[in-house]
């Protein structure tokens, strides 16, 4: 899969155009996963390599750090990184990462239409789900699309909703799982587990200190969709994953800058690895059960107990758990 950061695709990369889809896709949730599949599907089909058009920031973090209301942007789902990870595993041939700046945003519709679409990703079959809108104040619409379509040639076609057990699947469902602490309902939104992946970096080697040493991933996004205390499986270190506890969140009893830090403690570390071998490896940690919410102890004592505490309880949840 070849990433690109800017619409305009030259050279060789798209010769033929491409069957091009458009949207945040936080979290590849099914029905995103629906989409991408009907879309590499039309593009095989037509002889085309399929391509998905992304945005970041999410356009909602442009327009509430614009009005200077944070708190009106989504908390993410993914991380970039792993938002990529998914298409790629939907089989998607190019992602476009557009940045979404005020330029961007002030595009007309025909504008998006024309420069965008024909001209940068000359694209042949665009397909849309059924609240897509488009260019300045979202003036464009599906109409509007595909009248444009039928007059510059390419092919456009809407996707309506995916549906399980009744429901809509959409990333507002999953944040709201994920917000709940629900981890199984959206492991089903998800059709997988929730995860985090990246590479593992250094810390302050205070867990260390407390007799749990972990591994420390950072969450690029200040609003992550969930945080708290977490039973997880450990995909990197060894030949099986691993089982363990984790905190996500911002480590409210020794830290208060705000960044956003996944601790993970494996409860099983593999010998091989030694003491340090975990540094700068890229794991995945899949957040299975969720035990608490974060707290703030009143010193590293308290801290210790709790910590003991969760993970007693990981390794309770890790022994009735089914294989």
């Amino acid at each position: 899969m070849q990433i690109h950061r800017s619409f305009r695709l030259h050279g060789t990369d798209v010769p033929a155009g491409c069957a091009v889809t458009i949207g945040n896709f936080d979290g590849v949730h099914r029905g995103h996963q629906a989409m991408l599949a009907l879309l590499t599907s039309e593009a095989r089909h037509r002889g085309l390599p399929s391509c998905v058009l992304t945005f970041e920031p999410h356009p909602r973090d442009h327009f509430a750090r614009l009005a200077g209301k944070p708190e009106l942007a989504p908390p993410r789902i993914a991380t970039l990184r792993d938002k990529l990870l998914e298409l790629q595993r939907c089989g998607i041939d190019h992602v476009v990462v557009q940045r979404f700046d005020a330029a961007f945003a002030a595009m007309s519709p025909q504008a998006f239409i024309t420069d965008v679409l024909q001209q940068g990703l000359r694209a042949r079959y665009v397909l849309v789900g059924d609240d897509f809108s488009f260019g300045a104040r979202r003036a464009g619409d599906y109409a509007m699309l595909d009248a444009a379509g039928s007059q510059a040639g390419f092919d456009v076609a809407r996707m309506m909703s995916y549906e399980v057990h009744g429901l809509r699947v959409s990333s507002s469902a999953v944040r709201a799982a994920l917000r709940s602490g629900d981890m199984a309902h959206a492991e089903a939104l998800l059709g997988r587990p929730y995860a985090i992946s990246g590479h593992v970096v250094h810390g302050a080697k205070l867990g260390r200190e407390l007799g749990f040493r972990t591994l420390n991933l950072r969450f690029g996004h200040p609003r992550p969709a969930v945080s708290g205390i977490f039973v997880v499986r450990v995909h990197g270190l060894a030949e099986q994953p691993l089982p363990g506890v984790a905190s996500l969140g911002v480590r409210p009893t020794v830290e208060d800058n705000g960044r956003v830090l996944l601790e993970v403690h494996c409860l099983d570390w593999p010998e091989a690895l030694g003491r340090d071998g975990g540094y700068g490896r890229c794991v995945r940690v899949e957040l299975l059960h969720k035990l608490h919410d974060e707290l703030k102890y009143d010193g590293l004592a308290s801290l210790r107990a709790g910590i003991a505490r969760d993970t007693a309880a990981a390794v309770a949840w890790h022994a009735q758990a089914p294989a």
